[in-house]
């Protein structure tokens, strides 16, 4: 089967796109000495991504996640910064710069040479500064009341580093320079800004394997489906979480994910059937909820989470608290989230951290930090800052997965359909490119995309076969789930009554845990009826009644 030429073209505007070098040479890896597998994790990392030992340090730092503004200051802050000019892998100097917008010239100590520009806090770093209550400073009175404060995520107060000379504010967020860039060489020690991700999570192991998910997802490519949450609300102050979103799942689109977007206020129900998950965006609850509450919830090497919520990363700890804990508990690659509150305006701009990361190809570090209007804030960036997963022209990918007789070569497929849609081609040219393929036999995932082709062209029968087929060739659990829902619903349309009696009793032997069963029982005691089947029809009823009592557990 021939990669279709349009869609490779299209995709040239990622894959030759010239990069600057990201490599374990442009890192600095941080761990704490009183935390053994701080360590450990640390020398893991530098293993894997070639960083030279002599850019690992170790510092001896509180265990806890939170550390005074004090202890900051003299056991990281100043410390990482000597030990960065000693060795010579920066260099300060006087910078003359001139006046502008009412300030006088004056001259400045700032970063004038650096050959890094990684920071990668490991497992046991502490993620927060604790607010100084006494510390009060000039110019503090005239901020919004809201913003005098000086607490701050640890990574977010070390992406300041280069400007420590400059005596900067420590209360409210300061500006963050390369906010939007577009420009790789902006987001460098020169311009002020240090890029700061951590490998952390619940357990040193989760954080282990953020490293090891991403060299798999650079060597076999960024698969699977993205979700979209949005609250679809207009109301002003937060209209805008609505927009950042809804901007992702667009670029998410762009690039050929098979994206699904929910325009309801709530955030995904536990029933919905999250399979495959390569990108989330959603908002807005404080702990996590939904399926992402489950195990179930099936993420893909190199997947990106996001949850909005100006608290989903109080602690990194837990993994049933907030939200980025959890997601990487469940196997999430990499996440952002707020450590305390920022406001709305204060938290990542996701949709231009997809812009940069799936369509500019940038580093997960650099779309990171591109996506932040603050810094000295709350934000903390959990991952492997070298992490780029579209490295690869899509031409090459694909045959290398062809070479290695890849399962994953489904998902290109998939990716070369959703491109040619995007771009004007049509439903019926794609399903002939489905139908020619021979990866179509033999994948659930590449069936389930042309019976949803079929569904679209009014071909219920077709579809109908195609899901059936579908679900004779090993699904994920979730796909199957989800395959079952859809089959259930065209065999109705069908009036193939026995055939979808016989469909939603599977789902049901199939998923016992189910959250969400009184539709089905609905549908089942429906068709019951209509079968002559009496016994059954009582049953299920008496299902529904259960389910609808005051105090039932549903």
């Amino acid at each position: 089967m021939k990669f279709p030429f349009p869609v490779a073209v299209a995709f040239t505007l990622i894959a030759s796109r010239t990069f600057l070098h990201a490599g374990g040479d442009e890192v600095v890896v941080i761990y704490n000495t009183r935390v053994p597998e701080s360590k450990a994790v640390a020398e893991h990392y530098a293993a894997r991504r070639a960083v030279p030992k002599a850019q690992i340090f170790g510092f001896e730092l509180t265990t806890a996640e939170d550390m005074p503004r004090a202890a900051f200051r003299d056991d990281l802050q100043k410390p990482l910064a000597r030990k960065l000019e000693a060795a010579k892998l920066w260099r300060f100097g006087a910078v003359e710069v001139p006046a502008a917008n009412g300030t006088p010239a004056h001259t400045e100590q700032r970063v004038v040479e650096s050959k890094i520009r990684y920071l990668v806090l490991c497992y046991g770093v502490p993620l927060k500064i604790a607010r100084e209550a006494s510390l009060k400073e000039a110019g503090e009175e005239k901020m919004r009341p809201e913003l005098r404060r000086n607490e701050a995520c640890v990574d977010s107060e070390l992406a300041c580093l280069p400007m420590l000379k400059q005596d900067l504010p420590l209360a409210g967020p300061l500006h963050n320079p390369a906010y939007t860039t577009t420009n790789i060489a902006l987001l460098h020690p020169t311009n002020g800004v240090l890029l700061v991700a951590r490998l952390d999570g619940p357990t040193p192991e989760i954080a282990r394997r953020l490293v090891d998910k991403a060299l798999e997802a650079e060597r076999d490519g960024l698969w699977g489906r993205a979700y979209i949450d949005l609250r679809n609300t207009t109301e002003p102050g937060m209209k805008i979480g609505d927009d950042w979103i809804r901007a992702a799942g667009k670029f998410c689109k762009h690039v050929g994910l098979e994206t699904v977007v929910d325009e309801n206020g709530g955030t995904f129900p536990a029933s919905f059937p999250l399979s495959h998950v390569a990108f989330y965006a959603g908002w807005y609850t404080e702990s996590v909820n939904g399926p992402f509450a489950s195990p179930t919830v099936e993420f893909l090497p190199g997947a990106f989470a996001y949850h909005l919520h100006s608290f989903s990363a109080g602690t990194l700890r837990k993994t049933n608290q907030h939200w980025v804990g959890p997601l990487l508990d469940r196997g999430a690659t990499c996440t952002m989230g707020c450590v305390d509150e920022p406001y709305l305006g204060g938290t990542p701009d996701i949709g231009t951290f997809a812009a940069r990361f799936l369509i500019l190809g940038m580093t997960f570090g650099e779309a990171a930090c591109a996506s932040q209007n603050a810094l000295s804030w709350q934000t903390t960036v959990v991952g492997d800052p070298l992490y780029r997963p579209f490295n690869k022209p899509p031409r090459q990918q694909h045959e290398e997965l062809v070479a290695r007789h890849s399962s994953l070569v489904e998902w290109s497929h998939l990716r070369v359909v959703n491109l040619n849609l995007a771009r004007g081609g049509t439903i019926s040219e794609m399903c002939g490119y489905l139908e020619e393929a021979a990866e179509t036999k033999s994948s659930p995932v590449l069936s389930e995309k042309l019976a949803d082709l079929y569904s679209a062209q009014g071909k219920p029968s077709s579809s109908a076969q195609l899901y059936e087929q579908a679900l004779k060739l090993a699904p994920s659990p979730q796909q199957r789930l989800r395959l079952r829902l859809a089959l259930g619903e065209k065999l109705m349309s069908l009036t193939r009554d026995e055939d979808a009696f016989v469909n939603y009793r599977k789902f049901l032997d199939e998923n016992a845990a189910y959250p969400d069963k009184l539709p089905v029982y609905r549908k089942l005691a429906a068709l019951a009826q209509k079968l002559g089947r009496a016994a059954d029809a009582a049953k299920y009823e008496e299902q529904v009644r259960q389910f609808m009592a005051p105090g039932a557990t549903k």
